[in-house]
């Protein structure tokens, strides 16, 4: 092999070791200390006076505030609340009962809004008895997340609108798939606020505020819709994953801000304005982002406020509704609030015509390989039901499908390497002239039909199906708690074992030791994934460079170390790939008539030459 092709090869190695090294020296310590963020905010929620996010509860007869730059009043200064604990913080208000089959939870009737929401299908560990995913809470719990729509007035207009603490009274004590539920409320100056809330059988409440005018003067009123959290909830941290602001506004691209990014514009605050779209908050597996009616449009607004513990709110103002003396008036609004499962996603942006809502999952740069990579996983997942079995047929397809580009590859790779004696003779030929030499390399791949770059394809081409494999079982919710075989039970988790407490021999956690803990993840597979890139690093002849040899010599190594971290079911995928890789090598040179180094390279290692 030519040394600027062990060179090239080198370099996309190292390339690949460098984003490797980033995701895992960077994003790992950024975890931790998100983490130790949140503990730290949680810790000090109890007992404290908090300041709910706008509209939150306001000073009594002010109307919730509106996205900046909306006709409204001015807000009053939220009062204060004492955190109670969730369960004190829902008993301080009477409740709808929510039951579908995968949501569970209540809406408060001081306020009207959606806020308290459990999924009843996901839990917290792989465990049975484990509790389920809580996603919204009241504004006076210790974590507040909650969706709330309503009216807001025109500047100067006095009048009485429902706002966070208004009782509204309802027809029904629980609310189904098959039984909405209304809650009403009169202002006592002629106007009467309905509220109609229907959900369907997996995420999606439909809301639908209308409002009828017993007046003389006709009213003019601006309908919002809101999704709001008070403090900075825990985030993974990882580049590949997006978490924070969400949403897609006319006809701009998705939208996507941190929490951290959401200061650094002007005011805390990002706006903008289209027809048609949706926005709130996504996290690695879950959503709640409310959509407006997608004919209409909308003013949208990503902001941040408070001091300390920051308040973060996306809202959607939309444009007036005048009602007439003796008339009515009503918006619907949707609010999504579960799992993003990408089927049911797909199909509600099908269905309810919701402008890109498939990007609510964050498929990344390689989209038009991720999707269709996840749907192909996903159908044979349909057939054998086990995700892990699905990753190794799909590897199996993906080698099918670049074989002719492989086989070209290993053909050229035996073709140089039986033209290394012309090769080493050229070189002492013209050993003085780097020119020459390189004229005559290129006349004898002329020649004999080489292609000196022809062994870099199959690397190359492959990025991208690593990448997007990777993010296919890091951010889709169907890998996430899914089982393989053995002590794999989650494949979205890394390797459970270690190997530096004897694969659980010992009792303790190496990756709890300070400043080299996060080093020291190092299982099972993790293992033979590395056992098997060394038997592939020695089906080919070794560098004659030293300093090659030894990089060459040491990556396995290292990739163990860094794979270490990474999800189960990837660390699974470039086993596999490297174990269909070194067959299929080998095949191909046999054919060829090649020899294969590869028990040569290890005869050497068990008999080394004896030092003159």
């Amino acid at each position: 092999m030519r040394e600027d092709q062990k060179n090239l090869f080198l370099a996309m190695g190292l390339s690949l070791l460098v984003i490797v090294a980033w995701q895992y020296f960077y994003a790992g310590p950024k975890q931790e200390r998100a983490r130790e963020i949140a503990a730290q905010t949680q810790a000090a929620a109890p007992g404290a006076p908090t300041p709910a996010p706008a509209p939150a509860a306001q000073t009594p007869g002010a109307a919730p505030a509106a996205p900046a730059g909306a006709p409204s009043t001015a807000p009053a200064a939220a009062t204060p609340e004492t955190a109670l604990t969730r369960e004190a913080a829902l008993a301080a208000s009477p409740r709808i009962r929510i039951d579908t089959p995968a949501l569970k939870g209540s809406i408060s009737l001081k306020g009207g809004r959606i806020d308290d929401v459990a999924l009843k299908g996901y839990r917290e560990t792989v465990k049975p008895d484990s509790p389920n995913i809580v996603l919204l809470s009241p504004a006076n719990a210790p974590q507040p997340f909650y969706a709330d729509t309503g009216f807001v007035g025109q500047p100067g207009a006095n009048v009485a609108l429902p706002k966070a603490d208004t009782l509204w009274s309802a027809d029904s004590d629980v609310l189904t798939p098959a039984k909405p539920v209304t809650l009403t409320h009169d202002n006592g100056q002629g106007l009467v606020f309905t509220r109609k809330i229907s959900v369907d059988d997996r995420y999606m409440f439909t809301v639908t505020d209308g409002v009828r005018n017993a007046t003389a003067a006709e009213v003019s009123l601006y309908p919002y819709a809101l999704v709001a959290r008070r403090g900075k909830p825990k985030t993974d941290g990882y580049a590949v994953l997006h978490e924070g602001f969400v949403g897609i506004v006319g006809e701009s691209r998705v939208q996507e801000f941190t929490y951290d990014t959401i200061e650094k514009e002007a005011k805390a605050t990002h706006l903008s304005e289209g027809v048609g779209g949706w926005l709130g908050f996504t996290e690695k597996y879950w959503a709640s982002v409310v959509i407006p009616e997608q004919a209409k449009n909308f003013k949208g607004r990503f902001s941040s406020t408070g001091d300390g513990v920051k308040s973060y709110q996306s809202d959607a103002l939309l444009d007036a509704l005048t009602i007439a003396p003796g008339a009515s008036a009503q918006t619907q609004t949707l609010v999504f609030a579960g799992a993003k499962e990408t089927r049911a996603i797909d199909d509600y942006q099908k269905a309810l015509n919701i402008k890109n809502f498939d990007l609510m999952i964050d498929w990344g740069w390689f989209y038009f390989i991720t999707k269709p990579l996840f749907w192909l996983i996903d159908y044979i997942f349909g057939i054998f039901g086990n995700f892990g079995v699905a990753i190794l047929i799909v590897t199996v397809i993906v080698k099918g499908v670049f074989f002719p580009l492989a086989n070209r590859s290993y053909l050229s790779m035996a073709k140089m390497k039986a033209v290394q004696p012309q090769m080493e003779a050229i070189k002492a030929r013209y050993a003085d002239d780097k020119q020459k030499q390189q004229q005559e390399f290129m006349e004898l791949y002329k020649r004999e039909g080489i292609n000196p770059v022809a062994g870099c394809l199959p690397i190359a081409v492959q990025i991208p199906v690593f990448f997007a494999l990777y993010k296919v079982i890091f951010i889709t919710i169907e890998m996430r708690q899914a089982p393989f075989f053995g002590w794999i039970r989650d494949l979205s988790a890394p390797d459970p074992t270690n190997l530096f407490n004897l694969f659980g021999l010992l009792p303790f956690d190496p990756t709890q030791l300070p400043l080299v803990g996060h080093f020291l993840v190092l299982g099972v597979w993790p293992i033979i994934m590395g056992v098997s890139m060394f038997i592939q690093m020695k089906m080919n002849p070794e560098p004659t460079d030293p300093v090659q040899k030894q990089m060459f010599a040491w990556m396995p190594v290292i990739f163990t170390f860094m794979l270490g971290a990474f999800p189960a079911g990837l660390v699974i995928y470039w086993t596999w790939n490297n174990t269909l890789s070194v067959a299929q090598q080998y095949f191909i040179m046999r054919k060829a008539g090649v020899k294969v180094e590869l028990w040569d390279n290890l005869r050497k290692l068990v008999n080394k030459p004896a030092k003159s």
